[in-house]
């Protein structure tokens, strides 16, 4: 069924293209009629989507019993002691990315369990749309640009003559490619004294964390390839080259920059919800040192989330704005502006405008005669991803513009 949305999402992509010549051309006629086409294809794609997501929906809420999960663990367990290769399904690693389950955001044991590695990872790997896209080559997301206009006149100007043209609405399609990532980690050989169950808990949540941490670094800042394949937010850009992201010009942490964030994104005709800032934790800080006048109150009150203080809320007199911490921006707080370039600094936007696809099953191993040696165990972890922001300007990247431009 994905692959027949897939499918239909091209073919659709390659209808549009045709209906733009068309309409260059001036075969107007040609172009409704392939325009009428485009409109009962979008319902059959409604209807697939809707499909796909009551069947990731009821993926997601399958839970095993404890008896089930026990039984899987110890057999997935018994393959890695023998040096075997454990397959997770891309389902079953999108289930493990959004839900964010204890045993993978923080795996624990007790006892004969090795400790550390345990640090807290940006959230924001949780906030974004997660979608199964094992078995293809490439993903193409068509979004709008802009929209149809209407046009208005009297009655007395407009009878008898044929109506003003509305300006054409504009598509673009944003690219989601596989990129390569591996997990490669080395763990101490008494990990195999725990019960098979935590020696499987383990090593899957070493690898799951390892994923995570880069993918979150990859949602942010993309890849650091000269011809991108994963693009962040901070350089999401459609097939045609173009960016899908916005940008507004910042010279530093100061009482006008949330403002300046809040009302640079979305349209001019709404103050757009649903958003987010994502910055770095010494921005957040810098944040909370503004202070009024009296050089006592604080301009703005921050409020962790008591559960996860990688995220929280920034509350500025009587505006909410929901943060996640991410290491891996650059703080605007200690940027100074250079002559070579601009610097992008913390994003505010929707996250779930941003599409992380999964191309492949997650596979880990366990090799021990790598570092035999040193008695350390090799955990060796292989999947495809890919990402790109999948609405026209989903985010706004503040940006320190270039000095003496």
């Amino acid at each position: 069924m994905r692959r027949k949305y897939n499918d239909l999402l091209a073919k659709r992509a390659g209808m549009l293209t045709e209906a733009e010549s068309l309409l260059k051309a001036g075969k107007r006629e040609d172009y409704q009629s392939k325009m009428t086409e485009i409109g009962n294809l979008n319902t059959e794609i409604t209807e697939t989507k809707a499909l796909i997501d009551e069947q990731d929906r009821q993926f997601l809420q399958k839970t095993e019993t404890p008896g089930e999960a026990k039984d899987k663990a110890l057999e997935r367990a018994e393959i890695l002691r023998k040096g075997g290769e454990v397959r997770f399904s891309a389902a079953e690693v999108r289930k493990a990315i959004t839900l964010a389950t204890t045993t993978l955001a923080e795996p624990t044991g007790v006892g004969r369990d090795i400790r550390g590695g345990d640090a807290p990872i940006s959230a924001i790997i949780d906030q974004v749309s997660v979608v199964n896209l094992s078995g293809l080559g490439e993903y193409q997301e068509p979004y709008v640009i802009s929209e149809l206009d209407a046009k208005v006149g009297t009655v007395a100007s407009t009878a008898g003559k044929a109506r003003t043209a509305s300006s054409d609405p504009t598509f673009g399609v944003a690219q989601i490619k596989p990129y390569d990532m591996s997990v490669t980690s080395f763990v101490d050989r008494n990990i195999g004294n725990l019960t098979p169950a935590d020696y499987y808990a383990k090593i899957y949540g070493m690898a799951m964390r390892a994923m995570r941490r880069k993918v979150s670094e990859l949602i942010v800042n993309g890849d650091g390839e000269s011809s991108h394949v994963f693009y962040g937010m901070k350089i999401a850009k459609n097939k045609a080259g173009n960016n899908i992201f916005a940008s507004v010009d910042v010279s530093a942490v100061d009482v006008n920059l949330l403002d300046t964030l809040y009302f640079a994104y979305g349209a001019d005709t709404e103050v757009a919800g649903s958003a987010r800032l994502l910055l770095t934790k010494a921005d957040l800080k810098a944040i909370g040192q503004l202070r009024g006048t009296n050089e006592k109150r604080r301009l703005f009150t921050i409020e962790p989330d008591m559960a996860n203080p990688n995220v929280g809320v920034i509350r500025d007199g009587g505006v909410v704005i929901p943060y996640t911490i991410c290491p891996d921006l650059t703080s605007l707080s200690t940027a100074t502006a250079s002559t070579s370039a601009a610097i992008q600094t913390m994003i505010y936007g929707n996250p779930l405008n941003y599409e992380l696809g999964l191309f492949s099953d997650f596979t880990v191993r366990v090799d021990e005669s790598y570092k035999a040696q040193e008695r350390l165990l090799t955990i060796l972890g292989d999947v495809m991803v890919g990402g790109n922001l999948v609405v026209d300007k989903g985010v706004v990247v503040a940006t320190v513009p270039k000095s003496g431009s």
